[in-house]
């Protein structure tokens, strides 16, 4: 079956674009009492974005925190926040997907609802003016699963119909051109998605079969096609049928497949694929012998991963203590994060991490210039901090 991954793609990791210093005013402003509140075993899910991370509690609110830029955390303003503060709409959100410009949900009636940067009509309102707080996409339309790219979005309807919007230069949208689309748009005639995850400029998704296609850009081989040639359309990778999940990274994209192996490709400059080495991967390579992977989350250049026995590993740059491993020393190799054995839902942001624990409280690490960890400060932790 289908592990479903709650993470960034994205994502998350396609915080590249805005991966630059502001002055830190705009960091350490507090936020407004309003909505925030001491946290706790709450937690379901959560998403780490470029800059910002945002959350799901067991009463189905949604929270979100850390770089507030064009919206992004859909509070009604641009202000920073440094602890998790509520979004509006009340207890009914099921997934969210938070990225370096803009953040998606879908709420427990599969309504979808995007926030925040639009300059690309990556928020799918047939504009490109920016929303400070959540607004509804594609009318009555239900939808299952959403990947948020940098400037992309891309989600599977209840027909199991894949529609991408925004950002189209490279063809990270497998509309076969390069034109920006301001409106959900079907892509291809297929009706077997089953999920999607959107990286900086490429996407990904697995059909019902278990085969894994990728599209867009593919400078660094991301696309895992056995070349650095663009993609417009979605293309299959291989001829395996057996992949459980797919997260894209800014650059690279790792999957895990039904025997729990897991498999990364696409850039490895500061050794992100996990293989004990800098070289580039333009193929699916298996990341160690063992198989015993649960769930993968590609960030902007390092990877994170839990194993079935509930145990963290990460690896890649660590310039900010985003692998939680101690000190700001890179790996190449799958490095255990301490020795908790209750890590549940992992997310990969721009320069942070983040993780729900089995007992429902959360985690979070890396960069925090924008209070994107919410631990009411904007000093970097190198280890796991309970939010």
């Amino acid at each position: 079956m289908l592990r479903r991954l709650h993470m960034a793609g994205v994502c998350v990791a396609v915080g590249v674009g805005l991966l630059v210093v502001v002055g830190p005013q705009a960091a350490a402003r507090t936020p407004e009492s309003s909505g925030v509140e001491s946290t706790g075993r709450v937690w379901v899910t959560v998403s780490a974005g470029g800059l910002n991370t945002c959350g799901i509690r067991i009463d189905r609110s949604l929270w979100c925190w850390g770089d507030n830029r064009h919206g992004r955390l859909g509070l009604g303003d641009t202000r920073h926040r440094i602890h998790p503060t509520q979004v509006s709409l009340g207890t009914t959100w099921l997934v969210v997907r938070a990225d370096a410009s803009h953040t998606c949900g879908i709420r427990t009636d599969h309504t979808l609802w995007c926030w925040g940067y639009n300059g690309y009509g990556q928020l799918g309102l047939g504009d490109t003016s920016d929303r400070l707080t959540p607004t509804r996409v594609g009318g009555d339309a239900k939808w299952t699963d959403i990947g948020a790219g940098r400037d992309h979005t891309c989600g599977i309807l209840y027909n199991h119909t894949l529609w991408c919007w925004g950002y189209n230069r490279e063809g990270a949208l497998g509309l076969g051109d390069d034109t920006n689309r301001y409106t959900p748009t079907r892509v291809g005639s297929d009706t077997n998605w089953i999920a999607v995850r959107a990286g900086r400029d490429h996407t990904c998704g697995i059909s019902a079969d278990h085969s894994l296609w990728c599209w867009g850009w593919n400078y660094y081989g991301q696309l895992g096609l056995g070349d650095t040639t663009i993609r417009l359309t979605p293309t299959r990778v291989g001829s395996d049928t057996d992949w459980a999940s797919v997260t894209a990274g800014a650059y690279h994209t790792c999957g895990i497949r039904t025997d729990y192996s897991l498999w990364c490709w696409g850039d490895n400059l500061y050794g992100q694929l996990g293989l004990g080495d800098t070289i580039q991967r333009t193929v699916a390579t298996r990341v160690g012998r063992a198989a015993y992977w649960s769930e993968v989350s590609a960030g902007w250049r390092h990877t994170c991963a839990s194993r079935l026995r509930h145990t963290l590993w990460c690896w890649g740059s660590n310039h900010w203590g985003n692998l939680g491993v101690g000190g700001v020393r890179g790996r190449r190799l799958p490095t255990q994060v301490g020795t908790r054995t209750t890590w549940a839902h992992i997310t990969s942001g721009g320069l942070h991490t983040c993780s729900t624990h089995s007992d429902h409280t959360l985690s979070c690490w890396g960069d925090n210039r924008y209070g994107q960890l919410g631990l009411g400060d904007t000093r970097n932790r190198h280890h796991p901090r309970r939010v």
